[in-house]
């Protein structure tokens, strides 16, 4: 199915697990500046809690889906962002046993299923925010809030590429 002229921001996470919460933390804040400053017409903000088919709901049909959520490495630095927008071969290799999420199913297996029922979003950008704290508990670590608003500022900057790409369409080498 061609996707439709849409973008999709998806905070994925818990907000009652700390640093778990950041993609919902960024959603809350493009909310905020939507208000103020509205984004490009079609661009739908939602929250998530990862699970599979709820995210593939999410971005089906989607020109963009810009995809927000928290990792935890052993050795994090809490608040590094990590851009992920595809591989040379357009595949999304899942994190296998050692995986740093805290779904059951994380995002990669999301991607795989939604590429083979076809249902995947046109393009896919993915931020990936290290965190240290997932206990119980509302509020980031200073770090990782630290973090919010220069993802907003990418994701609005995603956002607005992606829109003028679209707008010039296809360009003759």
């Amino acid at each position: 199915m061609e996707p439709v002229a849409r973008t999709a921001v998806i905070g994925i996470g818990n907000e009652f697990r700390r640093d778990d919460g950041v993609g919902w933390a960024v959603v809350a804040a493009l909310e905020d500046r939507a208000a103020r400053q509205p984004l490009s017409r079609g661009t739908v903000l939602e929250r998530s809690d990862g699970d599979p088919g709820r995210l593939i709901g999410l971005w089906e049909d989607t020109a963009l889906a810009v995809v927000v959520d928290a990792c935890f490495p052993p050795s994090a630095q809490p608040g590094r962002t990590h851009r992920w927008s595809g591989n040379p071969d357009g595949s999304f290799h899942p994190a296998g046993p050692a995986r740093h999420s805290t779904h059951g199913l994380g995002l990669a297996e999301a991607v795989r299923l939604g590429d083979v029922l076809g249902r995947g979003p046109g393009r896919l950008v993915v931020y990936a925010v290290e965190g240290v704290d997932r206990s119980l508990g509302t509020g980031l670590t200073p770090a990782v809030a630290r973090a919010v608003p220069v993802l907003v500022r990418r994701i609005e900057a995603d956002i607005r590429r992606d829109g003028e790409a679209r707008a010039h369409g296809p360009r003759d080498g």
